[in-house]
């Protein structure tokens, strides 16, 4: 009798079977890894339609109902970490299909945030290009930190991580989301400002919300527009939160002086983008979570979790 399969979505590295637990499934399971994105929908159902588990590499690709009505034999729906939006859990529960997830550190993503903000302050891509290049010795002129303003939009736990490193850079650190208050402003080594305020002011300004329905393009073209034109805008959580024409007509007309991003409403990003080639962009391929500390987690947890699901007792649920 052939055994229930097991698909694991986007493994673009081609690391998750050494990152996880999956020998011990082996008995139980076909676990076969998918090392390119199959982007086609089509394409997609036709390469997973006899999986009974699907593991999900965050949100490289929409489990979206289409795709979950059309896997027949889907049992299980495990994503690295505890909140995909990419996943259509109402979709799922109505098919007695069970989603399940897995723990996440914040501090990979915080680091990023930070070598994405030195990085553009001291021009690191374009300098190393240059001495790889054997082009011109000190070309740029770094930026400052020590004594600049950085305005955190989103102060939880990623954001807070932010906030803290930015006064050992001798920062002076503002921060503003929907609900934030003071007190909590405070706790972090922040100053509560007005949303317009923070943009008006700061140097340089990072996004740390998560995405939903109220905060989707909540840096639109009157934030960009009231930013200073040596100001750069780090955003290291979700596309999303950018309106990306406000975003584009602000880089293009000099609005800001830098956008430093590592997320994007389309990925893969195609190789046709503008932000490819702009050169106000410092971009990194969505590498925020992308750490060894991570991963060992992630798929250590993922085999968990199945194996905790083929023996009648499910961990870590999501519906």
């Amino acid at each position: 009798m052939s055994k229930p399969i097991c698909y694991v979505l986007d493994d673009y590295q081609q690391v998750a079977a050494k990152y996880g637990g999956w020998n011990s499934l082996g008995e139980r399971l076909d676990v076969r890894f998918l090392h390119e994105h199959v982007a086609d929908r089509d394409q997609l159902i036709e390469t997973v339609g006899d999986a009974s588990v699907v593991v999900a590499m965050r949100e490289r690709t929409a489990i979206d109902a289409h795709l979950i009505n059309s896997l027949k034999q889907l049992k299980l729906i495990v994503t690295t970490g505890m909140r995909n939006a990419s996943i259509d859990i109402q979709a799922a529960t109505d098919r007695g299909i069970l989603v399940c997830g897995t723990e996440s550190s914040s501090r990979p993503p915080f680091e990023l945030t930070w070598a994405l903000i030195l990085s553009a302050a001291r021009s690191i891509v374009d300098e190393n290009l240059n001495f790889r290049q054997g082009g011109s010795w000190q070309s740029t002129v770094g930026v400052d930190l020590y004594g600049k303003t950085l305005g955190i939009v989103g102060l939880g736990k990623i954001g807070a991580l932010v906030a803290k490193m930015a006064t050992a850079f001798g920062m002076r650190v503002v921060a503003w989301s929907p609900h934030l208050t003071e007190e909590q402003a405070n706790a972090c080594g922040a100053t509560l400002f007005p949303k317009n305020e923070l943009f008006e002011t700061s140097d340089f300004v990072t996004l740390h919300l998560v995405l939903s329905d109220s905060t989707r393009q909540i840096v639109g073209r009157n934030e960009l527009s009231r930013m200073k034109a040596t100001a750069m805008l780090v955003n290291t959580s979700r596309s999303g939160l950018v309106d990306s024409a406000a975003l584009r007509e602000a880089l293009e007309n000099s609005w800001i002086s830098r956008y430093a991003v590592d997320v994007f409403d389309e990925e893969p990003l195609s190789t046709t983008d503008y932000m490819r080639s702009c050169p106000r962009v410092l971009a990194t391929p969505h590498l925020g979570y992308v750490s060894e500390g991570n991963y060992g987690k992630y798929f250590m947890q993922a085999c968990e979790g199945i194996s905790a699901f083929l023996n009648g007792n499910p961990i870590r649920r999501l519906n």
